[in-house]
């Protein structure tokens, strides 16, 4: 058991099929196999079980999605553009909305909320609060509403979403613990220095 802390929730970020080797998902992340889907169920579950309230992300894209290369003719995967003041980098068509692999792969139950993002096909959206549009996902006012002060983050990836949301996390004032072990990267350079990055910012890695 995981004692509670007082004003503190956890979010779990974005364990989608899509993401996983598990489920052979189309952007699957290194050493996101059965044994770490299962040490994050168990992990999820203990801290319902402790009191904890849970929320998760959801990537629920559109087929028509910005950040899909198939929809920018002669690109590639992982290839960047320019899109008016901001850079977008292109991922294989992942996560769209109604298919098996944009599901999550815990336990829907356990989780206070869902919070669906990258729904405007226009945006992309890493962090679990606002998309590069800026517009809120409402998680912010979610957690708020429930006193929440402090929060525990962990899943996919840790180079992008989860970086991103906690990152806003910080940004918005919350006290933010990242558990590594329970992270995986896109990346390994690129997640070296996005845990480097979140420590510097004030994110306790654990």
């Amino acid at each position: 058991m995981i004692r509670k802390q007082e004003n503190t929730a956890v979010i779990v970020v974005d364990v989608q099929g899509d993401f996983t080797d598990l489920e052979q998902g189309s952007l699957a992340v290194a050493g996101t196999d059965r044994a770490y889907i299962d040490q994050v169920r168990a992990k999820t579950l203990g801290l319902k079980e402790s009191g904890y309230k849970i929320f998760a992300t959801q990537d629920w894209h559109p087929q028509d999605h910005i950040s899909f290369f198939s929809n920018h003719k002669g690109t590639a995967p992982f290839e960047t553009i320019k899109i008016e003041d901001r850079v977008q980098v292109l991922w294989p068509p992942h996560c769209v909305q109604e298919t098996k692999n944009a599901d999550l792969l815990v336990d829907t139950t356990l989780f206070d909320r869902i919070v669906k993002k990258g729904m405007d096909p226009a945006y992309d959206s890493y962090s679990g609060f606002f998309d590069d549009g800026q517009k809120s996902t409402g998680l912010v006012d979610a957690l708020k509403n429930q006193g929440i002060q402090n929060l525990i983050i962990y899943g996919l990836t840790t180079d992008y979403c989860a970086r991103a949301t906690a990152m806003d996390a910080l940004t918005l004032g919350f006290g933010v613990v990242l558990i590594k072990d329970l992270c995986r990267g896109v990346d390994p350079e690129t997640t070296r220095a996005a845990l480097e990055n979140m420590a510097a910012a004030g994110v306790t890695i654990v």
